[in-house]
């Protein structure tokens, strides 16, 4: 067995993949028992990458019976940089997400619908007897192409504030598997 010293493996100018083994490879092992390996931030290495969990920075007042767009603008976390705080849309690459959100609101309602749209379709949604300060929670598991848009929408039968605290409305996601 031989024995290779070095700072730093790089690839070749000009060309932009590493391999490290070969077909006569059955086993490779990064460290020894003890070692600290150290992912850089912003390396997507992980399974459940990209993911993002998003929040409003203040309260937003929704019309009667109108489909409004949550205006989730400030990212608690973004990994993979996916989510748009203008749009307020996560555009992730291609693969199945779990998506999990929240909408709350600060008005007695008969009902309040918390939905998880894509590409401007209702995907998946929540309907409850709503009371002050309810939260009402969506949960769906999609698979995206590289080119869907998701958002998280309200719709209720009167005029309403959605409520802006982290805990009461966000949107998030996360990819599932590699």
């Amino acid at each position: 067995m031989s024995k290779l010293e070095t700072n730093t493996i790089d690839t070749i100018s000009g060309t932009t993949n590493l391999t490290i083994g070969s077909t006569n490879t059955s086993s490779i092992t990064l460290g020894a028992s003890g070692d600290t390996i150290t992912v850089p931030n912003g390396a997507l290495s992980g399974q459940n990458y990209p993911a993002f969990k998003a929040v409003m920075t203040s309260n937003q007042a929704i019309s009667a019976t109108t489909q409004t767009i949550i205006q989730i603008n400030s990212e608690v976390f973004d990994i993979g940089g996916y989510f748009n705080t203008s749009t307020y849309r996560f555009t992730p690459p291609a693969g199945k997400y779990c998506f999990i959100a929240n909408v709350a609101n600060n008005t007695v309602e008969s009902y309040l619908y918390g939905r998880i749209y894509k590409n401007g379709v209702n995907l998946a949604q929540t309907l409850v007897d709503a009371t002050p300060s309810v939260m009402i929670p969506v949960h769906v598991i999609d698979e995206a192409n590289g080119t869907d848009y998701y958002d998280l929408r309200a719709y209720a039968p009167t005029s309403t504030t959605i409520l802006s605290t982290t805990t009461s409305t966000f949107f998030s996601a996360f990819r599932l598997g590699a």
